[in-house]
């Protein structure tokens, strides 16, 4: 199992953060999607829509920080952190890669990568998510969704 750790009081702006670390293991992506699934419901319960949004958005986020930047080595962390606002949830996943340039990604719905298995992690995000950006190494995505 995997549980979230608060840090800190709720902040004058009544937003709540919380902190999830774990060493690569795929295994673990499930726990950490719920884990962060009970952080956004301590102040009410969030909408079944944006449920499913944080599940898709969590999920590929911390696999792909585990299998891409961390290249499955266990012995590497993925940090999970999450701020939980009265309008908004915005999610951080970090990994120990050396990250890479997001803007170089193909488009996985061009024509020539239609029947590709991989590359659709981060074009789902993006269309999940309200708002995503990294930062200039790669090695972090923050993703912002709304608690409706």
């Amino acid at each position: 199992m995997v549980t979230a750790a608060r840090v800190g009081p709720r902040d004058s702006d009544g937003r709540d953060r919380f902190r999830v670390e774990l060493h690569t293991d795929l295994s673990k992506v499930g726990y950490v999607v719920e884990a962060v699934i009970n952080c956004c419901n301590t102040v009410a319960a969030v909408s079944t829509r944006t449920q499913f949004r944080l599940c898709t958005v969590v999920a590929e986020a911390v696999a792909n920080a585990m299998v891409n930047g961390n290249r499955n080595d266990p012995n590497r962390l993925v940090v999970v952190e999450v701020e939980v606002g009265a309008d908004s949830i915005v999610i951080a996943v970090s990994d120990e890669g050396d990250g890479f340039d997001h803007r170089l990604m193909p488009d996985p719905t061009h024509d020539t990568l239609l029947a590709a298995t991989r590359g659709r992690g981060l074009f789902m995000i993006r269309s999940l998510a309200d708002h995503v950006s990294f930062n200039d190494r790669g090695n972090t995505i923050w993703m912002t969704l709304p608690r409706c």
